[in-house]
C-alpha cells in the first residue's frame, strides 16, 4: 500500500441552520448544513418550506394567473353559447 496518499480525517462538528450540531468524521475541517434531523419534515411532523430563492413565491404568482386566466376563457366561451 502506498504511504501518504489517504487524505487526513477529522472529528468535526456539523452545524445547522437552526443550531443543532452533530459529531462525525469527515476530511473536511467544518461542516455547515441547511437542514437536519431536528428540523427536517420528515423527523418532526410539520411542514417546513426551505425557499432560499423565492421559488414558492414564483409558483404560486403564476399559479394564480394561469388560474385566472382559464377561468376567463370558460366564461367566455360559455356566453358564446
Amino acid at each position: 500500500m502506498r504511504q501518504d496518499i489517504h487524505p487526513e480525517y477529522h472529528k468535526v462538528s456539523a452545524v445547522c441552520v437552526c443550531g443543532g450540531v452533530i459529531e462525525t468524521g469527515s476530511i473536511l475541517p467544518e461542516i455547515r448544513l441547511d437542514i437536519c434531523s431536528n428540523c427536517h419534515p420528515f423527523y418532526t411532523g410539520t411542514q417546513k418550506i426551505v425557499d432560499t430563492e423565492g421559488r414558492v413565491e414564483k409558483f404560486k404568482k403564476r399559479f394564480a394567473n394561469a388560474g385566472a386566466k382559464s377561468s376567463k376563457k370558460g366564461k367566455a366561451a360559455s356566453e358564446q353559447q
